[in-house]
């Protein structure tokens, strides 16, 4: 059936598939962007699609669905059912074929939305099939003539288990107490098939599959959904704490003190262990994260590449530079020998591994990677991003050493400070980061510049 464009875009982004169910998102919907999606993918040879789904009370309708939908246009189909979305990646490469993964990541209960890739996990954008995707939904799908393909199930998440710690040398862990936060998410379904052979007491909080999210958000990217864990790893004792978002792609992590540990800085140490096994090897890093990361990897021989924010864009410069590895200061990690998609739970074995093969706490392990202070992302409403970001840059200009528009603006200030303001695609919002050598240069900055997008 024919779509009205509006409705179709509204729900088919840049680099997903995601929506109200019942409102934007429905069985016919989602049977109709499966059936583009394997027109789009039978073109390129394929001839199954693998598919899983979070614990969303509507994902399993949702997911058979798009199967129904594959199927119609002679495809096989492969049902993982409950996953992880780095489950969903590890099964297309494990099987060499297109996935779809159902989950809404963080949002709230009431949303769905499809996540997807080519064959070997290779990312599906705007420009490499969602707009494709979305022009057939509009027109209506057209049927296919030939035979109707078939449904099977396996069960993945054992071999799953088995590959990520096969990438992390675990052999040098000293027993260790780990309390994991999975905010009720798909953390709950693969941490303790991941954990099971490890030396480690698992500390389980919010393992209950439940989407629609009673003890807090699933998304440990806002501090206050980080609240709990830090209370729990000091009451259990725990050497490190984990927080996996809602589809467990992402994960976070907490020292022994229930202080924060900096993503970037987990880009550092992960970057330092994947360069020992290849030494000389490109290493990616997006522009918000702290610059502690590309020095180090030049300190270590490797070749740090700057990218925008954004997992596609991370992505494509994996694929195109060969990089082993990459990190987004959002908690997103890249592994080329994950084919090249982002795993929240490898990131964790490696600080898991790090701090088991050597016997001081992580907050002194981690002191090494925190070479500067951070304000996070501070968002402001604005009607005139475009407007205020000039008049800072201009305010900023007799102390500027450098600039450049890579994503939004990054200005380089004299002492080893930058900062960096980027307009949101999507909402009238206007993104900062500020880093400087110290906490006091940092409130410093966000104060005056805060002053200006403000005012």
């Amino acid at each position: 059936m024919a779509r009205s464009a509006e409705s179709v875009h509204a729900v088919i982004k840049a680099y997903d598939v995601r929506g109200v169910v019942g409102e934007q998102i429905d069985v016919a919907f989602v049977q109709d962007v499966g059936g583009a999606f394997a027109r789009l993918v039978r073109a390129e040879s394929a001839t199954k699609v693998v598919i899983g789904y979070d614990m969303r009370a509507s994902s399993p309708e949702l997911a058979r669905a798009f199967a129904d939908g594959v199927t119609a246009q002679g495809l096989d189909v492969v049902l993982i059912g409950l996953a992880s979305t780095d489950q969903l990646y590890f099964a297309s490469g494990l099987f060499d074929c297109p996935g779809a993964m159902f989950t809404a990541s963080h949002n709230p209960a009431k949303y769905n939305g499809i996540k997807l890739c080519r064959a070997g996990a290779k990312p599906v954008g705007q420009e490499t099939g969602l707009a494709a995707i979305a022009a057939e939904v509009v027109d209506g799908v057209p049927a296919y003539d030939g035979a109707a393909g078939e449904v099977s199930e396996e069960d993945v998440l054992e071999q799953y288990a088995s590959f990520v710690r096969g990438l992390v040398n675990l052999s040098g862990l000293r027993p260790l107490t780990v309390a994991v936060d999975a905010g009720n998410g798909m953390g709950g379904h693969t941490v303790p098939a991941v954990f099971e052979p490890m030396p480690v007491k698992l500390q389980p909080l919010y393992f209950e599959l439940d989407g629609t999210f009673p003890n807090h958000e699933a998304n440990p990217l806002d501090p206050a959904n980080l609240v709990d864990l830090q209370r729990y790893v000091r009451e259990t004792g725990a050497d490190i704490g984990l927080a996996f978002d809602g589809d467990a792609d992402r994960c976070f992590v907490v020292d022994e003190l229930g202080n924060p540990v900096s993503p970037s800085a987990v880009t550092a140490l992960v970057a330092e262990r994947e360069l020992a096994k290849e030494p000389g090897a490109t290493v990616i890093h997006n522009l918000i994260t702290s610059r502690a990361v590309p020095e180090l990897v030049t300190e270590l021989g490797g070749h740090p590449v700057r990218t925008r924010v954004g997992h596609s864009f991370i992505k494509q410069q994996m694929a195109e530079t060969g990089a082993i590895f990459g990190g987004e200061h959002s908690a997103h990690y890249y592994f080329r020998d994950f084919w090249g998609a982002d795993s929240g739970m490898l990131a964790g074995l490696h600080v898991l591994a790090a701090l088991g093969e050597q016997d001081r706490p992580l907050s002194e392990l981690m002191a090494k990677y925190e070479r500067y202070a951070a304000s996070g992302e501070i968002n402001s409403t604005v009607s005139d991003a475009a407007e205020r970001t000039d008049a800072v840059v201009a305010a900023f200009a007799d102390r500027t050493s450098g600039v450049d528009r890579l994503d939004g603006v990054t200005v380089e200030l004299q002492g080893d400070a930058w900062f960096n303001l980027r307009a949101s695609n999507t909402e009238p919002l206007l993104r900062l980061n500020v880093e400087a050598p110290t906490t006091a240069d940092v409130d410093a900055l966000v104060t005056e510049i805060l002053g200006i997008v403000r005012a």
